[in-house]
């Protein structure tokens, strides 16, 4: 059912934005958008800036590495007779490195604190800079996620544009969330943040679980044809 791909697609980007990596640029862009705490209007458009900067990233990959995967007549049929085959140890890998059964290093974002530093002497408009640049900067789980769970469902429904594009608004989710916080009630912050620490752990534990059983079914399924 479609409804259950686009629930899975924003799901996916939920997760992302909650895992270690993706999570520090986040808190960056929240830290950004904080500084203009006395005005709810430069708040609310920074929250929104920087979430349409992170879906411009992941829909314009998506469109591309999907269009190319569906339209080359090589890969096309490779993909029909491969693609649940490679599937499973795929979302097995991924739902491993969610779970930290598989270890890996969380490098710095693409800009890092210099690039946070020189928005905050810019105006508004460089909140969707920083959600360019953070969504390109991309860490193993939030690669995973991507570009082993969202690109094979876009792949399978045929979504260019939708499924990437509620991946990207879902990467953003929690800077929406505290850009209002920040706009309405900005001494509730610290309480939602650690709120939002806690559900990241059980979260990254059951969608890495999820995961390893889908990959384990598309192996027994595909690759055993046990069933």
């Amino acid at each position: 059912m479609f409804a259950v791909a686009i629930a899975t697609a924003i799901w996916l980007g939920i997760q992302t934005s909650i895992s270690p990596c993706p999570l520090a640029t986040n808190i960056a862009a929240i830290s950004f958008i904080a500084k203009k705490v006395g005005s709810t209007r430069q708040v609310l458009l920074s929250g929104l800036l920087y979430t349409l900067g992170r879906t411009i990233v992941y829909l314009g990959i998506g469109i591309i590495v999907t269009t190319g995967l569906l339209a080359n007549w090589q890969i096309s049929p490779f993909l029909q007779k491969y693609a649940s085959k490679l599937l499973g140890p795929v979302l097995i890998l991924v739902g491993m490195i969610l779970l930290g059964l598989i270890n890996v290093s969380f490098s710095r974002s693409a800009g890092g604190m210099g690039l946070q530093k020189r928005t905050e002497k810019g105006g508004t408009w460089w909140a969707g800079i920083l959600g360019i640049v953070f969504a390109l900067s991309f860490c193993p789980i939030s690669a995973g996620l991507f570009f082993g769970g969202l690109i094979p469902l876009s792949v399978r429904q045929g979504s260019r544009v939708l499924l990437p594009s509620l991946f990207g608004v879902g990467t953003a989710l929690p800077v929406i969330v505290f850009a209002f916080i920040i706009a309405f009630a900005a001494q509730h912050v610290g309480k939602a943040f650690d709120r939002l620490t806690q559900i990241e752990r059980w979260a990254r534990r059951i969608t890495g679980a999820v995961f390893i059983a889908a990959g384990v079914h598309f192996c027994l399924s595909s690759i055993f044809s046990l069933y």
